[in-house]
């Protein structure tokens, strides 16, 4: 039945097809002679692999695998160089293919939904055109680094997994709007969430976070969750203040720090011949009370802000803790402001 419904395709030079619901094993390689597709429709099957044929399918731009019995990307995927949406969802995927991602060039949406995955090739940053990723219901414990090269992703969805972290190059991908986190294990967020400055939402409800990062009141957020959460709680109790004292590290970095602010310092000039210190002092941060920078010693506080009136999302009411670092006892114990020093239990 399929063959010859495959034939009237073949001669009618079908841009699309639909083998949905049809109980396949396996795509007849003649699928492979109806070079005029633009959208395949084979979810609901019993799928376990792609003929080589099938990659002869040039003008594809849309496939739907959902529901199958895949257990890695058929190799036939990476000749498909006009596939924009690909969607995988509900297979028995534990691995992706890295030469098939590689492949993947013009790729725009990928859909691994409710697979097996528990981690993902570096390769996946060579999906260079991605907007959309959703790799919801699977294993991963991590995400690599080289995901966020897909610097057109507008979307990601990794909730329901076992992630313990973000990468910290995650504020590398400044086109996101929307990051999906929830039902997960992260314990912390990395400060580099602060640079996605077109997020307007966030989901992290039930994860193991205490504390925001620094920067969370940039972000345009409309909409943010993250109940279920073992957030700190705003509990003032009163402690000892231990002495400063600074290595001479330290010392130094903020003397230079400091000398680099003046345009005609000789240090400017300088400088410039000492490359691993430019790179070690474009670490540093900021103190949140007078803007001086600091390298590697701090004082980690923590401050309240309302998420209605700080934020501006529509959904959530109350406060969060957002982590904020000083850079001494000496601004710490200035008057009128409203950071607190951190406690975990």
């Amino acid at each position: 039945m399929a063959d010859t419904l495959l034939l009237r395709a073949l001669k009618g030079k079908a841009k699309k097809l639909n083998f949905s619901n049809k109980k396949l094993d396996s795509v007849p390689s003649i699928i492979g002679k109806i070079v005029s597709l633009t959208n395949v429709e084979l979810k609901n099957n019993r799928i376990r692999d792609l003929p080589p044929e099938f990659g002869s399918l040039v003008q594809l731009a849309i496939l739907n695998l959902g529901n199958n019995e895949l257990e890695d990307l058929p190799e036939a995927l990476a000749y498909l160089l006009s596939l924009q949406k690909l969607h995988v969802f509900q297979n028995k995927l534990r691995t992706l293919n890295p030469r098939v991602l590689i492949g993947l060039q013009n790729l725009t949406l990928l859909n691994l939904n409710h697979n097996d995955l528990v981690t993902l090739p570096e390769e996946i940053g060579r999906l260079c055109s991605l907007q959309y990723l959703s790799l919801d219901h699977n294993h991963l414990v991590h995400l690599p680094s080289t995901l966020c090269a897909c610097v057109e992703m507008t979307e990601l969805h990794v909730a329901y997994n076992n992630l313990q972290g973000l990468p910290l190059e995650i504020g590398y991908l400044t086109g996101l709007t929307k990051l999906h986190l929830q039902r997960n294990r992260i314990k912390e967020l990395p400060e580099g969430l602060g640079k996605l400055l077109k997020l307007t939402y966030l989901d992290v409800a039930g994860n193991e976070l205490r504390i925001f990062p620094t920067e969370l009141g940039k972000l345009p957020l409309r909409e943010m969750y993250c109940e279920e959460n073992p957030l700190l709680n705003f509990t003032p109790v009163h402690s000892v203040q231990e002495e400063e004292v600074l290595a001479l590290k330290e010392i130094a970095a903020r003397f230079v720090m400091n000398e680099l602010k003046d345009r005609f310092s000789y240090m400017r000039k300088a400088i410039r011949h000492y490359p691993a210190i430019r790179e070690m002092l474009a670490q540093a941060s900021r103190c949140a009370m007078c803007d001086e920078a600091f390298l590697n010693t701090w004082l980690e506080c923590v401050h309240f802000i309302d998420v209605r009136k700080d934020l501006k999302t529509k959904n959530f009411v109350g406060t969060i803790p957002v982590r904020a670092l000083l850079c001494s006892y000496k601004c710490f114990n200035r008057k009128d402001h409203h950071f607190y020093g951190v406690a975990f239990p």
